[in-house]
């Protein structure tokens, strides 16, 4: 059956996480003069809050920890790799985080262009993040995409996060879409392509970290535009 539902993946996918929290982090650090205060480099700091950051949002993906065990590590554990202990300082940091990152909302290189392409060829299209409730739907409106999507779906929604099927049965419900009229594009290789493929439709991997998949049939784009091939 052809194509009528497109479902999206935010965070790296469309919304672009990466540089937005890069750059509200800078923001604090610098605020708060931890260089001055602790002689800590913020790129240093960076890479070590994003190795961690990345593994906690692994396991949350994977049901081994909560978000708030995120919440409270993320910068804790940061801090920890250079020898500070101040749960007061981390929580102040993951506290304005959440509330600033929103700040900044830089799309991924031609999100809009390859949204207004698709909606012109009156594709429905849909968000399904594993984000936090409180800032997807915040996400999407304040960096101007909302009107784009028909639904938007939060893990905190349904209390699971993909690749778990039931949060794509879920978003599937709301949209009231099949299975075979759809196809999900998503950048995490197990969160959207496997669990795509385990729920039973199609999908496109955004391979921006340049991972190499070698399968079979399977539908690659190293640039949002690329979609253009299959849609």
């Amino acid at each position: 059956m052809k194509i009528q539902h497109i479902f999206f993946d935010l965070d790296n996918t469309l919304w672009d996480h990466r540089r937005n929290a890069y750059l509200t982090i800078k923001d604090l650090f610098e605020k708060e003069e931890i260089t001055f205060k602790y002689n800590i480099d913020f790129e240093e700091f960076h890479s070590v809050y994003h190795e961690i950051n990345e593994r906690l949002w692994e396991q949350i993906r994977d049901g081994e920890i909560d978000k708030e065990y995120l919440r409270k590590h993320r910068f804790y554990d940061t801090f920890n790799r250079f020898g500070i202990d101040d749960l007061k300082l981390s929580m102040f940091f993951e506290e304005h985080f959440l509330d600033k990152i929103l700040n900044y909302n830089h799309l991924v290189e031609s999100a809009d262009v390859i949204l207004d392409y698709l909606k012109a060829k009156n594709y429905t299209l849909h968000i399904i993040s594993n984000g936090f409730q409180e800032v997807t739907e915040r996400k999407c409106i304040l960096s101007g995409i909302d009107h784009y999507f028909q639904t938007i779906t939060s893990a905190d929604s349904v209390g699971v996060r993909k690749p778990n099927p039931a949060i794509f049965e879920y978003s599937f419900g709301v949209a009231e879409a099949k299975k075979e009229e759809s196809i999900l594009i998503g950048d995490d290789w197990i969160a959207d392509i496997i669990g795509s493929q385990q729920f039973g439709i199609d999908c496109i991997f955004f391979d921006v970290l340049n991972e190499s998949k070698e399968v079979e049939n399977l539908k690659v784009v190293k640039h949002l535009l690329q979609i253009k091939d299959y849609l």
